[in-house]
């Protein structure tokens, strides 16, 4: 029951830590709003255009929106991915593309179609934006060059979301795990009617067999040998440390469970650190403890 309730906690967390904090580009000196909006990442048109005109960027997308082969991407993009839109209306706005009277404003495409791709938002820090695959073409429409360096700095910030998203999902991993390892600790090596300062002590105690397991000291020694950093050994363990330390946890639990004595559960615990991370790391100069 133990090792289905800790499978549970490991889903939930892996499948539903979502990254919600957007970032703002840097291309080319010129800074380029983003956001996130229903999974689809958006990117400010408002800013783009300002490499071609910083005086009226809004005149840019405007000239840029009236474009015959504009409104068919647009369509296209909306037709592939909403399912709300309106097709009828796309096809009145597509008919005028071109002629010398034509005039598309986002606002106009997106209340008559009902688009997503574009959206708008008023106020200091708004402007009009785009799903990025509707902002690359217009940056690519506004300077190829551009285009370039902004798909560069949009997949540098992406790829630092998911290292941060890897970080945080095994450090909540680490942390959830623990809370089911220090109930094991309560149930199986508490004694009736023991004082809340004594039952803290025991709780150190086996965060300790994890820590002298994983990294050959308790808690206190490393705080010890480094008093200028701040939180605790698990806050600068590498995501490996992490994986293995949530492993342990649960190993640990199941012990506890088992009745198996302290001394024992360390050498057992170590043992297992020292394989899981030897396959992790690819490393086998490290010895068991003895």
């Amino acid at each position: 029951m133990l090792c289905r309730y800790i499978y549970f906690i490991n889903f939930v967390i892996l499948n539903t830590t979502i990254m919600t904090k957007t970032n703002d580009l840097l291309v080319k000196d010129i800074v380029i709003k983003t956001m996130a909006k229903d999974g689809m990442d958006y990117l400010c048109l408002t800013d783009i255009a300002r490499q071609k005109n910083a005086l009226d960027p809004n005149g840019v997308i405007a000239n840029w929106m009236r474009n015959r082969n504009t409104v068919e991407l647009l369509g296209l993009w909306e037709n592939l991915h909403n399912p709300h839109f309106n097709p009828l209306e796309f096809e009145g706005v597509r008919k005028e593309a071109g002629l010398n009277a034509f005039t598309l404003s986002p606002t106009r495409w997106i209340e008559s179609t009902n688009a997503i791709g574009i959206i708008t938002h008023a106020g200091r820090y708004g402007g009009t934006f785009a799903q990025t695959d509707i902002a690359f073409e217009f940056a690519s429409w506004v300077s190829v060059e551009f285009r370039l360096y902004l798909v560069m700095e949009f997949q540098r910030l992406k790829s630092k979301e998911q290292e941060l998203l890897g970080w945080t999902a095994k450090r909540e991993l680490s942390r959830i795990n623990y809370h089911i390892h220090t109930d094991a600790v309560k149930s199986h090596l508490i004694p009736e009617e023991i004082t809340s300062s004594q039952a803290s002590i025991i709780y150190a105690e086996e965060a300790d067999v994890l820590n002298v397991a994983m990294f050959g000291i308790t808690a206190k020694q490393w705080r010890d040998t480094h008093t200028g950093l701040k939180g605790n050994i698990r806050d600068y363990a590498s995501i490996n440390e992490l994986i293995c330390l949530s492993n342990m946890e649960n190993i640990n639990a199941v012990l506890i469970n088992d009745g198996m004595p302290q001394g024992e559960r360390l050498i057992k615990l170590n043992q297992i650190a020292i394989q899981q991370m030897q396959v992790l790391e690819g490393n086998s100069d490290r010895k068991l403890l003895k």
